[in-house]
This record gives C-alpha cells, structure tokens and sequence, in this order.
C-alpha cells in the first residue's frame, strides 16, 4: 500500500513575524485560506487516503494538526522527543509504517511547499511508487527555472525508462549549495535537478539504509519497533533518541545510499523559503503588489504587504519592499534583503525576547 510521511517539524524563522517557534508557517494560512498542513494532507487524495498519511511533528504541533485535519488517525501522529534534523525524523516515521504495514512504500513529503500543478504532482506520486518497487529511493528533482544557489542539486544519470508517462533516471550524485558560476553551467547543461526534500521509498528499502549506514541508531529503532504500543515505548523511544544522529535525511543515508533514482518535473514548486519566494506564487495585483488585510497606497509597487486586523497600512512612494504587521510586531524589509528576517530573530533570542519569537 502507498503511505505518506509528512514531516512537519520546523523553528518558525524564515517567514517571522506571523510564524513563530510554536507556529511556524506549516500551521498558518499563507496562499489560501487553508493551512499549509491542511493543503499537503488534502492535496494526496484520491492516491493516499488520510487514513494512509503519517506526521512527524513535535506534541504541541500534533495537538494543532489533529484539530486541522481530523481525518488523520490519531495513531498516525509521530512524536519526536526533540529536533534532531530530518534524518531521524524519516527513520521513526518509516519504522512506525513499518509496524503497521511492513510492505508498505512511503512517499517522505514536506508540510510547508506549495505545489501549484497538483493533478501532475498526483502523477509525479504514481511514476515515483511504480520505480520504488524495483528497490530505488526515488527523489523528486525540480526542473530548474533559473541558476538557484539558494538549493541543493541532483545530478541524473542513465535513464531507466518511462513509469507511468514519466521518465526516470539514475542519480549521478547529489550536490551541495553551488556558486552562481556552477549553477549557471549547470542551468545550461540540463542534467542537474533542484533537490526538493520529497522521496519515495519502501519501508525495507529505507530501513535497510539506515541499517546499513547509521547502524547503532537503526538497531535501536528496531528494538523500539517491538514496543509500539506498549508501556516500553516512551524508554525504548528516548534511548534511541538519546544517539540518533542529528543529520539531515540527505547526510543520513541518500547521499550513500545503493540505489537511488530521480525523475525531473515541474510541478509549480516552492519551498516558500522567504517572503519574496511567497510573493513569487500568489497573484499581484494591477501594481505588482501582494495585499493582504487592510492597505492603501500611493506610488506603491512590487511589495508585499500582509496586515493584521487592527490597523489599516497605508504606503506613499514605496517599492519592493515587505512590510508584516501582526498584533506584537512589525517587521519592514527589503525585498532582495529578505533573508536576513533569520539574524532578526537571532538578536532577538539573543535578548531574552521570547515572546515575540
């Protein structure tokens, strides 16, 4: 059977002042007036069922994603016991499917990417599981839109056919974070593809990787697999937390991984990493503007500007900037200076401010 694992961890930094620690921008309405979780959850149907879909998430956010998205089981949530990167994250998740369905294939997907093209994304689903069951971990790569050195990239190698309409190919190896001169040749090249952080998988194959390269912890999820369930769980859970290692699903066991395939798409992706990658999906409007809540403007273009319920923001003379109001900050910024939102709240944990981060 086809399962989902939705990994829906994540500090609340990139898109601060509206997402926070206890809720980040998974839980908020950011495109539409449905959640991010609500969208990813919903968007797998009719090809997983909700009774399928699996979430990793930490206690206070399971409690807020049980009353988004009542369908899921509520044995479907998968509490980690405290952050330690994707790598464990992925492995808990595959060895509670496993519990439940030892046969089962797993696509690993992210709570907080917007996918505009979801009919192809659904098809995208089915090439990826038809390819998993020849014992590959399938990665989705992004065709490249521009020379992006804010990503990680998948190289392809031979090519393994059509699945379900959809070519697929070896993965030559995976890349780092290039400069804009590599990137730029390897726009030109056509053979390197955004690594998107989604993957489709067996149990078996999943967890025979982690068995094979990060052993210590893999053996103690095994344990921890015959507890599930019982009074053991809680121990057995925290002695394998206490030596997972704190690695990205990437460094844990794709990079090293024995059979690993990517199929290229364009399926209207983002990973709203920023408030300027959040303008580039929604609709501007005559101005090039994103307004949301109460706005008026004079000369003002190209800006994003998100207000709260209780002030109208007015602008005269502004341009390509962001401006987020929301009921304890306001945060104004640049648009090609967006990033920089993370050293904010750094100086701000820096002073104690806890409550507004």
């Amino acid at each position: 059977m086809y399962h989902a694992l939705i990994m829906a961890g994540g500090s609340g930094t990139r898109l601060w002042p509206l997402s926070r620690k206890n809720r980040p921008k998974q839980s908020l309405s950011l495109i539409e007036e449905r959640t991010m979780f609500q969208v990813t959850a919903f968007r797998l149907q009719p090809l997983i069922s909700l009774e399928r879909v699996h979430v990793v998430t930490n206690a206070l956010m399971a409690e807020i994603f049980k009353e988004q998205v009542p369908g899921i089981p509520a044995e479907n949530y998968i509490v980690e016991p405290g952050p330690k990167d994707s790598g464990p994250a992925a492995a808990l998740g595959l060895q509670h499917i496993a519990h439940q369905d030892p046969n089962a294939t797993v696509a690993i997907l992210t709570a907080d990417h917007h996918i505009g093209k979801v009919a192809h994304f659904l098809q995208v689903l089915q090439s990826a599981y038809d390819v998993a069951q020849q014992g590959y971990i399938v990665t989705l790569g992004i065709t490249p839109s521009f020379a992006a050195t804010g990503f990680g990239y998948i190289e392809q190698g031979e090519s393994m056919g059509k699945f379900n309409g959809l070519t697929a190919y070896t993965a030559a190896r995976f890349a780092e974070k290039p400069s804009q001169e590599v990137a730029e040749a390897w726009l030109a090249g056509g053979k390197h593809a955004w690594n998107s952080g989604m993957f489709i998988l067996s149990c078996k194959t999943g967890l025979g990787e982690y068995a094979r390269q990060q052993a210590p912890f893999a053996e103690a999820l095994r344990k921890l697999g015959g507890t599930i369930g019982t009074a053991g769980y809680d121990r057995a859970l925290d002695e394998a937390w206490a030596i997972a290692p704190r690695k990205s699903i990437d460094y844990a066991i794709m990079e090293g991984a024995e059979k690993v395939a990517v199929i290229p798409v364009d399926i209207g992706w983002s990973d709203i990493g920023s408030w300027a990658s959040l303008m580039d999906v929604m609709d501007t409007d005559a101005a090039g503007n994103v307004v949301m809540g109460d706005h008026i403007g004079i000369d003002t273009t190209n800006s994003l500007i998100r207000g709260g319920s209780q002030r109208i923001i007015a602008t005269v003379g502004v341009h390509d900037l962001v401006i987020v109001d929301t009921h304890d900050a306001v945060f104004v910024c640049p648009m090609d200076r967006v990033q920089e939102v993370k050293a904010i709240v750094e100086k701000l944990k820096a002073q104690n401010r806890t409550d507004v981060i």
